[in-house]
């Protein structure tokens, strides 16, 4: 990608780059991403390329600068689901994980972020904690980090991942409902619905009322992928009538994960535009 070369379905959509966060700073991956035609953006919270620790606060208000100067959206800050584990049965990990947590909520609050990508947790598949025990980790997470969250001037907004022990978005919603805090607010990813043989429509229809973002990527139900559009069985030309649906006007959220980012990134914007993805309103 360079400058000059824009790429008219780029601004339909968002994008994530994780596929960057282990290669560059995220400040060089969205002035290039920018440079072609995207608009908006999800930036993965990863040493190396954007790290709490790493930003003074003077670094953190020359970022913010960059983006706005640009005209650009910052719209989520999101932390691998790898490393950390709200739900852990080892108080110090559970410590560890919020407290990580509430350094990227206040990262988040300095950049200009409307949200932070979360997690409700994990736990064994061959053992699992009671679901009382993960429920009252993850509220006791929730009322921890909502009130930072609030006093930063972003929000928390939960995913539907396959790999947490609340993989489908009727249970996250039930959880949330159960919470009450009606800040909290929802991520729903179509390719992690898609891997769990979810419907994504019915989902869609499931969280509208905490909808904020869409993520979009391929995958099959074998594997767990973030790939790009065509390399799995996601069946992209059924989402934009089931986001109409739902009133859903945002831009959806590439978060495509390659190798060749620039090209796979670039390639599924166009293919997603060609079955009917139009831009914002």
């Amino acid at each position: 990608m360079g400058r000059g070369a824009m790429n008219a379905s780029a601004s339909i959509f968002g994008c994530n780059t994780y596929a960057y966060m282990m290669s560059e700073r995220a400040a060089t991956t969205i002035a290039r991403l920018a440079d072609v035609g995207f608009q908006e953006f999800e930036l993965m919270v990863h040493p190396g390329h954007l790290w709490p620790s790493d930003l003074s606060t003077e670094q953190r208000a020359a970022f913010r600068s960059q983006i706005e100067q640009r005209g650009l959206q910052l719209t989520a800050l999101n932390l691998p689901n790898i490393d950390i584990n709200i739900a852990s049965t080892v108080p110090e990990v559970r410590r560890y994980s919020v407290g990580l947590l509430a350094e990227t909520v206040r990262l988040a609050g300095d950049l200009g972020a409307r949200g932070v990508i979360m997690s409700p947790g994990k736990t064994s598949a061959l053992f699992p904690t009671s679901e009382d025990v993960l429920t009252g980790h993850f509220f006791d997470a929730l009322n921890r980090l909502a009130p930072i969250a609030a006093i930063a001037g972003t929000a928390l907004w939960l995913e539907n991942v396959p790999t947490t022990w609340i993989p489908t978005i009727r249970g996250l919603v039930a959880s949330l409902e159960r919470y009450g805090n009606v800040a909290v607010r929802i991520i729903y990813d179509i390719a992690n619905a898609h891997f769990i043989a979810e419907d994504f429509a019915e989902g869609l229809k499931t969280c509208r009322q905490r909808l904020e973002l869409v993520h979009l990527s391929d995958t099959g139900r074998n594997l767990f992928r973030h790939d790009a559009v065509g390399l799995g069985t996601v069946p992209f030309a059924q989402v934009p009538e089931a986001l109409a649906a739902v009133g859903y006007t945002a831009r959806p959220m590439l978060e495509i994960i390659s190798r060749d980012a620039d090209r796979d990134v670039l390639a599924s914007a166009e293919k997603l535009a060609a079955m009917g993805f139009a831009h914002a309103a």
